[in-house]
């Protein structure tokens, strides 16, 4: 009995043994030394200065952009309306309305057409198809007038929509005047340089404000001193040998 204990217990010390060995083996076989660096640093990127967003440029006035506007360009623009609109005088409304004197004629109002819920609302506070509105309209239709029916989604190219706007100007019998180009805005005088008459004498100090420099006396030399050289020569003496004195 006391054999099988001792065998049981050799076993087990055995087994322990080996697991041991083979941990400690193992240890020294996969070992991986700690890098000095671990992982990636990962940095946040950099608000820039003040954390606000460029502004996007500003809208080029349409009376400015219609003072270069081509009809004849506008007209080969005004073909893809042709699906929904006519142009011609006493023409058929088609999915939308003729087209016929559009510019300044009251909004909502060609006879006959079945204007959506949004164009009679936004009618109510705005007359007429100026060229304010129509550039607007025909920017983004959807976001200028809220509830329009006009399947159109705009066109954002500044040229090539002030040259429809040109040519839809001449669908008239007496075509609306072009409007005044905006005067230009002033340049910026932060940091112009000073004017000339601003500016010191070349190797003089400034004068401070308010002051002037005062003349230096003519005073006499006093007598037997000799009196000072002219610049670039020298001084004559006086006949009799004496010295010339400031009269």
């Amino acid at each position: 009995m006391e054999s099988q204990t001792y065998k049981y217990t050799g076993a087990f010390l055995a087994a322990t043994f080996v697991v041991m060995t083979v941990s400690l083996l193992s240890d020294v076989i996969f070992d991986s030394p700690k890098p000095e660096k671990e992982g990636y640093a990962i940095q946040a990127m950099e608000q820039p200065a003040g954390g606000e967003e460029k502004a996007a440029p500003a809208a080029v006035p349409i009376a400015t952009l219609l003072q270069t506007a081509d009809p004849k360009k506008g007209e080969a623009v005004f073909k893809r309306c042709q699906a929904c609109h006519t142009g011609e005088k006493g023409g058929p409304n088609k999915v939308g309305p003729d087209l016929w004197d559009i510019v300044n004629r009251p909004i909502a109002s060609h006879p006959g057409f079945s204007y959506s819920a949004g164009m009679k609302e936004f009618a109510k506070d705005n007359k007429v198809w100026d060229y304010e509105h129509l550039n607007g309209f025909l920017t983004s239709p959807k976001n200028y007038v809220k509830g329009t029916a006009m399947g159109f989604a705009g066109d954002k190219n500044d040229s090539e929509r002030a040259d429809l706007i040109a040519y839809l100007r001449t669908l008239s019998d007496n075509p609306a005047p072009l409007p005044a180009a905006p005067a230009a805005e002033p340049a910026a005088t932060e940091g112009a340089a000073p004017a000339e008459d601003a500016k010191p004498a070349e190797g003089g100090a400034e004068q401070p404000a308010g002051e002037t420099e005062k003349p230096a006396e003519n005073t006499a030399p006093a007598q037997g001193e000799q009196p000072a050289p002219a610049p670039g020569g020298e001084t004559a003496p006086a006949e009799g040998g004496q010295p010339a004195t400031n009269q």
